[in-house]
């Protein structure tokens, strides 16, 4: 592991957000205050893919309480991560940048323990809706910095946090401590973590329900080793006995029978957000809250998972660490009953850089300039003719090797190992009518390739932290990685 470079004072954030021709306005600043500012749950799955939720396919098993979400709400089918890992998509989902432009855009360990940090400064969801008067809390799994440093949740914007600071600890079901306000608070190692930080994220809720509040809650599941309780993994190893002599093995943790363990921890989770929605029904405010579900990439295949039985992936190729569709492309459901129309489903395309600038817009605010994302709000209410749309979505990943990925209209262009080619020829798929993405068309439209060749270069900015080219003898990155003809 590396020591930490502290990137402090060094904020994506501008401070002054120019309207008209000469008039301003300070991003984060109220521009329209609703009679009543509504509450926010953010839920987020830790590797759940796009067809592991009975509302978006998956037959080996139900996900009832999260399918009602989705009869309730608006179910999204054309939803994007941040990115295919966990650290560099929970960036660009707490910042409204993309990979190409974002702190974070890879996993990356440091000591003492955590992940390499946001910066000082850094404008997240969490600090903007602070600005609107909300209360923010984040209960489980963090990965962007490590207590007391410049990521440490509590100076990113959120007022409590109970969970995992480093997502390597994250791997842990039954964790030896976690973090509690910057605390570590050790625990005994029999505790199920899950339901440790679903708890506090209710008791948040609960002492919070005046409102208004942001409670942000990435759980662990089902993230390898997938355990869940004893009696709910027994029960599920004697639906699937014929699995019993499979072992799966992560993180120094050994699970008997594997393809039931998956099951297991997803319809436990499930169960879960039943029981998280009652309480809102309870505390009376469940018509001025907004939930989201949605997951950080697609499905794993660590401890003994395989995506391919589960069909994890839907008709998606690739799982995570891959920017196909199958690696990036994730279930988003939003319910909010007093906005939402039920039962409707959207196929916008957004993606996580999406999330800020849709909270600033509920919360009557105004978002930084300098993002890449766009507001879906109206879409949430319905209001077609007002959403504005993406001209081009943009990946890039140092995982496995150097990878980008533009989506473009229909059209998804996908470059490969461009950290060994920056001149790696670009893959193309049409994914109105191929959303497998099976069949490359490059050579069947020159066209498209020659049109989408130069935003790979225009997209992005270099990182020092996460450079995505090998660095020539001179020290210089190529400046000109595009398809050439």
């Amino acid at each position: 592991m590396m020591k930490l470079n502290n990137p402090s004072g060094r904020s994506l954030a501008r401070s002054v957000l120019a309207v008209g021709a000469a008039a301003a306005v300070i991003p984060g600043t109220i521009c329209d205050r609703p009679a009543k500012k509504p509450n926010i749950i953010y839920i987020l799955a830790d590797d759940l893919g796009y067809g592991d939720l009975s509302c978006y396919g998956q037959e080996g098993f139900q996900t009832p309480n999260i399918d009602r979400l989705a009869a309730e709400g608006l179910r999204f089918t054309q939803h994007y991560a941040g990115s295919t890992v966990c650290a560099p998509s929970r960036c660009s989902l707490m910042t409204g940048l993309h990979t190409g432009h974002a702190q974070i855009r890879g996993n990356k360990e440091y000591e003492p323990i955590g992940q390499y940090p946001l910066a000082h400064g850094t404008m997240t969801v969490a600090r903007l809706l602070k600005r609107a008067g909300y209360t923010t809390g984040l209960f489980g799994k963090w990965g962007l910095g490590y207590s007391g440093n410049s990521g440490d949740p509590l100076n990113q914007g959120f007022d409590t946090f109970f969970g995992y600071n480093c997502q390597i600890n994250a791997h842990d079901y039954y964790p030896e401590w976690v973090f509690q306000d910057g605390e570590k608070v050790t625990l005994d190692g029999r505790k199920y973590a899950p339901d440790l930080i679903m708890d506090k994220a209710l008791e948040f809720i609960e002492e919070n329900r005046a409102g208004p509040f942001f409670c942000y809650i990435p759980v662990i599941i089902p993230h390898a080793p997938m355990l869940a309780p004893e009696a709910v993994q027994n029960e599920w190893r004697s639906r699937l006995p014929q699995f019993d002599g499979e072992t799966g093995s992560y993180a120094g943790t050994r699970v008997i029978n594997p393809i039931a363990a998956f099951p297991a921890v997803v319809t436990y989770l499930d169960g879960q957000i039943g029981h998280l929605m009652q309480h809102l029904k309870d505390l009376g405010i469940d018509d001025n809250t907004l939930v989201i579900f949605s997951s950080d990439n697609g499905p794993h295949s660590a401890g003994g998972h395989d995506p391919e039985f589960w069909n994890s992936s839907g008709p998606l190729r690739g799982n995570k660490r891959d920017l196909y569709e199958g690696g990036i492309r994730v279930p988003m459901i939003a319910r909010w009953p007093s906005k939402i129309k039920p039962g409707g489903e959207s196929d916008h395309v957004s993606a996580f850089w999406d999330i800020l600038p849709t909270m600033a817009e509920i919360a009557g605010l105004t978002p930084p300039a300098d993002i890449d994302g766009i507001s879906f709000l109206p879409t949430l209410l319905s209001r077609a003719g007002r959403q504005r749309r993406h001209e081009y979505l943009y990946w890039e990943s140092t995982e496995k090797t150097g990878k980008q990925a533009i989506r473009k209209g229909n059209f998804k262009a996908v470059r490969l190992r461009v950290d060994k080619n920056p001149y790696a020829p670009i893959e193309l798929y049409d994914l109105d009518v191929d959303p497998g993405e099976t069949r490359d068309i490059s050579d069947r439209h020159p066209e498209i390739v020659d049109e989408l060749s130069p935003l790979f270069t225009s997209a992005r900015t270099e990182s020092e932290a996460f450079p995505l080219f090998e660095y020539t003898e001179d020290g210089a990155a190529p400046s000109d990685a595009i398809n050439p003809r």
